[in-house]
């Protein structure tokens, strides 16, 4: 049996990020991962990631925003890459939007700098847009992009400079947790350790059965896509991030980078899913790209064909707030799940939080709005 200090099931985003401070503090770690991350099997792959602070699911989450953007400036100077990009973020809806009163609400609490615009205002400043009269803007200048895979990539590497061991390619059968300590059991080996943390995404309502553990976890089946577009409309040089609360459903998009086409996804809708059964590729489904087509076509008229298109999975929870939390049970096991489609940009901190956990037992940061008590769980 082979032992170590802190033992980390699930090496994505989380995962990989909690690795990372973990081993800074000279905690022996060892990271498991069903695959090799980052790969295409979660919600951390298709390049980018929108980071915003005024945040329109909730003032809670606009501190935990704020470091994990300081956070991330701090892991491209370690790493010496380029993982933001400040292209600024632009919020759209009705002007009654409660996520738009949500969004310069948060602003005015922490002064943070957004600019509310008009319909009008908008379509004059980004000739890409088309809007309907009703409609208004929030543009943050001092958000954007987040290069998700390559930030994956570079907590990875310096994990490991720091002495975490990765076992990729490797499923856990088995968890066994005692007061001091912890045992996970793989097909070819069985590591302990004081404390664990379980970040497996989409496994994450499955490791945490073998816990006791019975979460509202969905699995969902999302698609994005990139579209042709005119860099001098949507070209990352002049064009925003972006999310559009519309009648038809919650859209989220990226500027055309490095001439890679407009990038486009639905936030809202999906299919449930069993994260072990293989995820019909893009295009199977019917609406994976008439659905976004139909919004491009009324919201950013100019785009033109569809290049190509991916999937990925989104974990919901009933109020797709997050799970960051201790065990119920077991307090020496930390637990980070149910991101529901908005977590990448805070993964970041909740690394940060999830070495407290699995050192202290406690956290700096306020995580009582993540706190798994709220769903009532009945623990075994």
């Amino acid at each position: 049996m082979t032992q170590y200090d802190a033992i980390i099931v699930g090496a994505g985003s989380m995962g990989m990020a909690a690795g990372y401070y973990l081993a800074k503090r000279g905690i022996k770690t060892l990271l498991i991962d069903a695959f090799d991350p980052p790969h295409t099997n979660g919600s951390h792959h298709g390049d980018t990631r929108i980071i915003r602070h005024a945040y329109g699911e909730g003032a809670e989450y606009v501190p935990l925003a704020l470091k994990a953007q300081e956070l991330w400036m701090e892991l491209a100077e370690l790493s010496k890459e380029e993982l933001f990009l400040q292209t600024g973020v632009l919020n759209i809806g009705k002007d009654d939007s409660v996520f738009l009163k949500n969004i310069i609400d948060s602003a005015h609490t922490y002064k943070l700098a957004v600019d509310k615009l008009d319909a009008n205002q908008v379509m004059e400043r980004w000739p890409g847009i088309k809007l309907p009269d009703n409609y208004i803007g929030c543009f943050e200048k001092s958000s954007g992009v987040l290069k998700s895979e390559a930030c994956i990539e570079a907590y990875k590497k310096l994990a490991i400079e720091r002495g975490a061991d990765l076992l990729t390619y490797t499923k856990v059968l088995d968890i066994e947790v005692q007061e001091s300590s912890v045992t996970v059991k793989t097909a070819s080996n069985t590591y302990q350790a004081n404390s664990l943390i379980v970040s497996g995404g989409a496994w994450a309502g499955k490791l945490l059965a073998k816990l006791d553990l019975h979460l509202p976890l969905s699995p969902t089946r999302k698609t994005f896509a990139w579209f042709e577009a005119d860099d001098a409309h949507y070209g990352s040089e002049n064009f925003p991030a972006f999310s559009f609360e519309t009648d038809q459903g919650m859209y989220y998009g990226f500027p055309s980078i490095a001439e890679a086409g407009l990038k486009i996804g639905r936030h809202d809708g999906g299919i449930k899913m069993d994260p072990d059964v293989a995820v019909s590729p893009f295009g199977e489904v019917a609406e994976d790209a008439g659905d976004v087509q139909q919004f491009l076509s009324t919201y950013m008229p100019l785009t033109k064909e569809l290049k190509f298109g991916k999937t990925c999975t989104y974990t919901l929870t009933p109020d797709e707030d997050f799970i960051i939390d201790l065990h119920p049970t077991y307090k020496n096991v930390a637990i980070a799940a149910g991101f529901s489609g908005h977590g990448f940009k805070f993964s970041s901190v909740v690394g940060q939080i999830l070495s407290d956990l699995a050192a202290t037992g406690e956290t700096e940061h306020n995580i009582s709005p993540f706190s798994v008590k709220r769903f009532q769980v009945p623990v075994k």
